[in-house]
Protein backbone atom coordinates (compact mmCIF):
# COMPACT_ATOMS: atom_id res chain seq x y z
CA UNK A 1 0.00 0.00 0.00
CA UNK A 2 3.02 2.30 0.03
CA UNK A 3 4.17 4.13 -3.11
CA UNK A 4 7.88 3.50 -2.42
CA UNK A 5 7.37 -0.25 -2.75
CA UNK A 6 6.82 0.25 -6.48
CA UNK A 7 8.89 3.38 -7.01
CA UNK A 8 11.98 3.55 -4.80
CA UNK A 9 12.47 7.26 -5.57
CA UNK A 10 9.47 7.85 -3.32
CA UNK A 11 11.71 6.86 -0.39
CA UNK A 12 13.43 10.25 -0.65
CA UNK A 13 10.54 12.60 -1.42
CA UNK A 14 10.28 15.13 1.40
CA UNK A 15 13.17 13.58 3.35
CA UNK A 16 13.92 14.10 6.23
CA UNK A 17 10.46 15.50 6.99
CA UNK A 18 8.59 12.25 6.47
CA UNK A 19 5.98 11.26 9.06
CA UNK A 20 6.48 7.86 10.67
CA UNK A 21 3.25 5.91 10.29
CA UNK A 22 2.17 3.64 13.16
CA UNK A 23 2.33 0.44 11.09
CA UNK A 24 5.93 1.16 10.07
CA UNK A 25 6.80 2.00 13.66
CA UNK A 26 5.49 -1.33 14.96
CA UNK A 27 7.12 -3.21 12.08
CA UNK A 28 10.44 -1.72 13.14
CA UNK A 29 9.88 -2.56 16.81
CA UNK A 30 9.05 -6.21 16.04
CA UNK A 31 12.05 -6.65 13.73
CA UNK A 32 14.46 -4.97 16.13
CA UNK A 33 13.20 -7.16 18.99
CA UNK A 34 13.66 -10.26 16.85
CA UNK A 35 17.27 -9.45 15.92
CA UNK A 36 18.15 -8.48 19.49
CA UNK A 37 16.82 -11.87 20.65
CA UNK A 38 19.06 -13.59 18.08
CA UNK A 39 21.99 -11.51 19.29
CA UNK A 40 21.72 -13.05 22.76
CA UNK A 41 20.48 -16.54 21.90
CA UNK A 42 23.46 -17.30 19.64
CA UNK A 43 25.72 -17.43 22.72
CA UNK A 44 23.62 -20.09 24.47
CA UNK A 45 22.83 -22.06 21.31
CA UNK A 46 25.00 -24.75 19.74
CA UNK A 47 28.03 -23.22 18.08
CA UNK A 48 27.73 -23.59 14.31
CA UNK A 49 30.13 -23.37 11.43
CA UNK A 50 28.92 -19.93 10.36
CA UNK A 51 28.90 -18.46 13.87
CA UNK A 52 31.22 -15.62 12.82
CA UNK A 53 29.11 -14.74 9.79
CA UNK A 54 25.90 -14.92 11.82
CA UNK A 55 27.36 -12.82 14.63
CA UNK A 56 28.45 -10.16 12.13
CA UNK A 57 25.04 -10.24 10.48
CA UNK A 58 23.21 -9.68 13.78
CA UNK A 59 25.42 -6.72 14.66
CA UNK A 60 24.94 -5.19 11.20
CA UNK A 61 21.19 -5.84 11.29
CA UNK A 62 20.68 -4.24 14.71
CA UNK A 63 22.88 -1.29 13.74
CA UNK A 64 21.07 -0.79 10.43
CA UNK A 65 17.61 -0.95 12.00
CA UNK A 66 18.56 1.47 14.77
CA UNK A 67 20.48 3.83 12.50
CA UNK A 68 17.75 3.98 9.85
CA UNK A 69 15.13 4.62 12.54
CA UNK A 70 17.12 7.44 14.15
CA UNK A 71 17.89 9.10 10.80
CA UNK A 72 14.30 8.56 9.55
CA UNK A 73 15.39 6.31 6.69
CA UNK A 74 12.47 4.06 7.55
CA UNK A 75 10.94 3.88 4.09
CA UNK A 76 13.88 2.13 2.49
CA UNK A 77 14.42 0.31 5.79
CA UNK A 78 11.03 -1.39 5.51
CA UNK A 79 11.90 -2.52 1.98
CA UNK A 80 15.11 -4.12 3.27
CA UNK A 81 13.31 -5.87 6.13
CA UNK A 82 10.56 -7.17 3.88
CA UNK A 83 13.05 -8.48 1.34
CA UNK A 84 15.00 -10.37 4.00
CA UNK A 85 11.90 -11.85 5.62
CA UNK A 86 10.74 -13.45 2.36
CA UNK A 87 13.49 -16.09 2.25
CA UNK A 88 13.52 -16.75 6.00
CA UNK A 89 9.85 -17.83 5.97
CA UNK A 90 10.61 -20.63 3.51
CA UNK A 91 13.72 -21.70 5.47
CA UNK A 92 11.77 -22.05 8.73
CA UNK A 93 9.06 -24.03 6.90
CA UNK A 94 11.77 -26.40 5.60
CA UNK A 95 13.08 -26.91 9.13
CA UNK A 96 9.58 -27.62 10.46
CA UNK A 97 9.03 -30.22 7.72
CA UNK A 98 12.35 -31.84 8.65
CA UNK A 99 11.41 -32.01 12.34
CA UNK A 100 8.15 -33.71 11.29
CA UNK A 101 10.26 -36.25 9.32
CA UNK A 102 8.70 -35.19 6.01
CA UNK A 103 11.98 -35.49 4.14
CA UNK A 104 10.68 -34.96 0.61
CA UNK A 105 8.73 -31.86 1.64
CA UNK A 106 11.76 -30.58 3.54
CA UNK A 107 13.99 -31.06 0.49
CA UNK A 108 11.49 -29.29 -1.77
CA UNK A 109 11.14 -26.37 0.63
CA UNK A 110 14.90 -26.09 1.03
CA UNK A 111 15.43 -25.94 -2.73
CA UNK A 112 12.66 -23.33 -2.90
CA UNK A 113 14.42 -21.39 -0.16
CA UNK A 114 17.71 -21.56 -2.07
CA UNK A 115 16.06 -20.07 -5.16
CA UNK A 116 14.25 -17.35 -3.20
CA UNK A 117 17.38 -16.49 -1.23
CA UNK A 118 19.67 -16.19 -4.26
CA UNK A 119 17.12 -14.24 -6.34
CA UNK A 120 16.27 -11.85 -3.50
CA UNK A 121 19.72 -11.36 -1.95
CA UNK A 122 21.92 -11.47 -5.07
CA UNK A 123 19.42 -10.08 -7.57
CA UNK A 124 16.71 -7.87 -6.13
CA UNK A 125 18.78 -6.52 -3.21
CA UNK A 126 21.62 -4.98 -5.28
CA UNK A 127 19.44 -3.96 -8.22
CA UNK A 128 16.63 -2.55 -6.12
CA UNK A 129 17.94 -1.56 -2.68
CA UNK A 130 21.59 -0.69 -3.35
CA UNK A 131 20.62 1.12 -6.53
CA UNK A 132 18.34 3.51 -4.66
CA UNK A 133 20.65 4.04 -1.66
CA UNK A 134 23.80 4.53 -3.74
CA UNK A 135 22.46 6.49 -6.69
CA UNK A 136 18.86 7.71 -6.27
CA UNK A 137 19.48 8.94 -2.74
CA UNK A 138 22.57 10.86 -3.85
CA UNK A 139 20.71 12.39 -6.81
CA UNK A 140 17.80 13.47 -4.62
CA UNK A 141 19.61 14.82 -1.56
CA UNK A 142 23.29 15.12 -2.41
CA UNK A 143 26.11 14.16 -0.09
CA UNK A 144 25.71 13.91 3.70
CA UNK A 145 27.46 11.77 6.37
CA UNK A 146 24.56 9.42 7.09
CA UNK A 147 24.51 8.39 3.43
CA UNK A 148 27.98 6.86 3.61
CA UNK A 149 27.45 5.14 6.96
CA UNK A 150 24.20 3.63 5.71
CA UNK A 151 25.68 2.40 2.44
CA UNK A 152 28.79 0.89 4.06
CA UNK A 153 26.56 -1.20 6.33
CA UNK A 154 24.42 -2.26 3.36
CA UNK A 155 27.52 -3.32 1.43
CA UNK A 156 28.71 -5.42 4.38
CA UNK A 157 25.30 -7.08 4.32
CA UNK A 158 25.74 -7.86 0.63
CA UNK A 159 29.10 -9.52 1.30
CA UNK A 160 27.41 -11.75 3.87
CA UNK A 161 24.74 -12.58 1.30
CA UNK A 162 27.44 -13.80 -1.08
CA UNK A 163 29.04 -15.99 1.59
CA UNK A 164 25.71 -17.55 2.55
CA UNK A 165 24.76 -18.10 -1.08
CA UNK A 166 27.94 -20.17 -1.51
CA UNK A 167 26.99 -22.36 1.46
CA UNK A 168 23.40 -22.70 0.25
CA UNK A 169 24.45 -23.69 -3.27
CA UNK A 170 26.69 -26.41 -1.78
CA UNK A 171 23.79 -27.76 0.26
CA UNK A 172 21.42 -27.59 -2.72
CA UNK A 173 23.94 -29.46 -4.86
CA UNK A 174 24.13 -32.23 -2.27
CA UNK A 175 20.33 -32.35 -2.14
CA UNK A 176 20.11 -32.83 -5.90
CA UNK A 177 22.99 -35.31 -6.18
CA UNK A 178 22.12 -37.43 -3.13
CA UNK A 179 18.36 -36.95 -3.14
CA UNK A 180 18.16 -35.36 0.29
CA UNK A 181 19.34 -32.41 2.33
CA UNK A 182 21.58 -33.98 4.96
CA UNK A 183 22.55 -30.71 6.60
CA UNK A 184 21.78 -27.01 6.32
CA UNK A 185 25.18 -25.55 5.50
CA UNK A 186 23.91 -22.03 6.03
CA UNK A 187 23.42 -21.99 9.78
CA UNK A 188 22.30 -25.30 11.20
CA UNK A 189 25.44 -27.41 11.28
CA UNK A 190 27.55 -27.87 14.34
CA UNK A 191 31.12 -26.68 14.05
CA UNK A 192 32.38 -30.17 14.89
CA UNK A 193 29.85 -32.14 12.85
CA UNK A 194 32.34 -33.17 10.18
CA UNK A 195 34.64 -34.69 12.75
CA UNK A 196 31.81 -36.37 14.64
CA UNK A 197 30.52 -38.11 11.54
CA UNK A 198 33.81 -40.01 11.27
CA UNK A 199 33.51 -41.45 14.78
CA UNK A 200 32.00 -44.97 14.89
CA UNK A 201 28.52 -44.91 16.40
CA UNK A 202 29.32 -47.71 18.82
CA UNK A 203 32.07 -45.63 20.38
CA UNK A 204 30.15 -42.37 20.40
CA UNK A 205 26.54 -43.16 21.34
CA UNK A 206 25.69 -39.51 22.01
CA UNK A 207 27.06 -38.00 18.80
CA UNK A 208 23.86 -38.24 16.76
CA UNK A 209 23.70 -35.18 14.49
CA UNK A 210 20.38 -33.41 14.33
CA UNK A 211 19.56 -31.19 11.41
CA UNK A 212 18.90 -28.14 13.56
CA UNK A 213 22.35 -28.16 15.13
CA UNK A 214 21.54 -30.08 18.32
CA UNK A 215 22.71 -33.50 19.32
CA UNK A 216 22.18 -36.15 21.95
CA UNK A 217 19.07 -37.65 23.52
CA UNK A 218 17.33 -34.35 24.18
CA UNK A 219 16.17 -34.12 20.57
CA UNK A 220 15.53 -31.05 18.47
CA UNK A 221 14.11 -27.84 19.88
CA UNK A 222 12.59 -29.52 22.90
CA UNK A 223 11.25 -32.63 21.16
CA UNK A 224 12.45 -35.95 22.53
CA UNK A 225 13.89 -38.40 20.05
CA UNK A 226 14.36 -42.12 20.26
CA UNK A 227 17.67 -43.87 20.42
CA UNK A 228 17.32 -45.15 16.85
CA UNK A 229 17.14 -41.71 15.24
CA UNK A 230 19.11 -41.73 11.99
CA UNK A 231 21.57 -39.04 10.91
CA UNK A 232 19.30 -37.73 8.18
CA UNK A 233 16.92 -36.51 10.86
Amino acid sequence: QTPWLWNTRQCWNGYPYQPLMPDLHYYYIVELSFYWSLMFSQFIDVKRKDFGIMFTHHIVAVTLITFSYVTNLTRVGTLILCLHDAADIVLEAAKMANYCKCQKLSDLLFLTFAIVFIVSRLGIYPLWILNTTLFELYEALGNFPALWVFNVLLMVLQILHCLWSYLIIKAAYKAISKGKVAKDSRSDVESSSDEEETVPRSKAPHSTIASNGTSGANGTNGYLTGGTCSEEH
